[in-house]
């Protein structure tokens, strides 16, 4: 009882902070918007401008271009399986979860295509905001507001939303290395599968994702381009952790899935594995592309270079630890959660 009362508590107070967050997200969205329409009135650029002017400096054919772009209009619509990973935590996760995942891709779609139309219309001269030294952003605020420090107090805005979204998913990032080392798929596994008494969380696993960044942190202060190859293959490894239950799903006739409480019909789930297929395919090969033309070693993308490191690694602690120890999901149940289980096991016997 003792033990259902602090979830509840630890869950109630959980909720308010991310209503805080979805609250100062949104507000912040609106406010922008707002502001920069505002001051820039009526010195605004031309629909044509916004919505059929195409320009291209990489050096790539414009089609090539226009879809290299992908990885960056990717930021406003990703990283919503957060919830998957976390999904022990949450209450009535079978309903909870794909409501969560539904209305992340729904809000950022509509947000991230808002936002980016109302930056174009007052951005002012394109040449002056891809040359600047502020980064885009802020030059697009500086043009709108004529004034350095509202833009800067703009620009706080997004970079709270920013602070909140690395909290999300270092606590996202924990939470799948505690899985995995639960499953004995790390080195250390014992250690990393510890859950503070009581902080109730993974804390061993916290620490080993936060030292993992600050290290790609210094990378970063000794060379952009070592950086920039480990983030694009971060970005890589997400999409192909995304196509392969996808694919595996789709070659076992959708039939993979135990029952559930949501689902999408049949013949729209093909279509919605297909098209997820074909995207995560294409963008997976283009974003290896070097980013200009023509390839210089500076300008070259090394994320095959990263990626074939990781490879590497993963095969090595796969072959020398992995093999012996990882013995695939492993669900710990107690309390009414373990008894719920077993009866629906039981009853799924009984039909069999």
């Amino acid at each position: 009882m003792y033990r259902g009362a602090c979830m509840n508590l630890a869950y109630g107070r959980l909720s308010t902070g991310l209503t805080s967050i979805v609250t100062w997200s949104i507000g912040g969205f609106v406010v922008t918007s707002i502001t920069v329409l505002a001051c820039a009135s009526p010195d605004y650029n031309s629909a044509r401008f916004v919505f059929a002017n195409f320009i291209n400096q990489t050096g790539w054919p414009d089609g090539i271009a226009w879809l290299l772009g992908l990885l960056q209009g990717g930021l406003g619509v990703t990283a919503f399986d957060a919830v998957a990973h976390m999904i022990e935590e949450v209450p009535q996760a079978s309903i909870e979860g794909p409501k969560i995942m539904m209305s992340c891709v729904g809000i950022g779609t509509f947000t991230g295509v808002v936002f980016l139309i109302v930056l174009l219309f007052v951005a002012g001269e394109m040449s002056e905001i891809i040359n600047s030294s502020a980064g885009p952003l802020l030059q697009i605020f500086i043009h709108s507001t004529q004034n350095k420090a509202g833009a800067i107090c703009l620009l706080m805005l997004p970079l709270v939303c920013l602070i909140f979204a690395t909290i999300s998913v270092m606590t996202t990032s924990s939470r799948m290395v505690f899985a995995f080392a639960r499953d004995g798929g790390l080195p250390a596994s014992r250690f990393f599968a510890r859950v503070h008494p009581k902080l109730g969380i993974p804390l061993n696993a916290l620490m080993l994702s936060s030292v993992i960044v600050i290290c790609f942190g210094f990378i970063f202060l000794g060379s952009s381009t070592a950086f920039n190859a480990i983030i694009s293959s971060a970005v890589i490894a997400l999409d192909l952790s995304y196509a392969i239950p996808i694919a595996v799903n789709c070659l076992q006739g959708r039939r993979t899935l135990p029952e559930r409480r949501w689902k999408l019909p049949m013949a729209l789930g093909w279509v919605t594995d297909i098209v997820g297929l074909c995207y995560i395919t294409l963008t997976t090969v283009l974003f290896v592309f070097p980013p200009d033309l023509p390839v210089s070693g500076s300008n070259m993308n090394y994320c095959i270079a990263a990626f074939a490191i990781i490879v590497i690694i993963s095969v090595f602690q796969w072959i020398v630890d992995g093999r012996k120890n990882f013995t695939g999901p492993r669900v710990n149940l107690t309390g009414e959660a373990a008894e719920a289980y077993a009866a629906e096991h039981d009853a799924s016997a009984g039909e069999k």
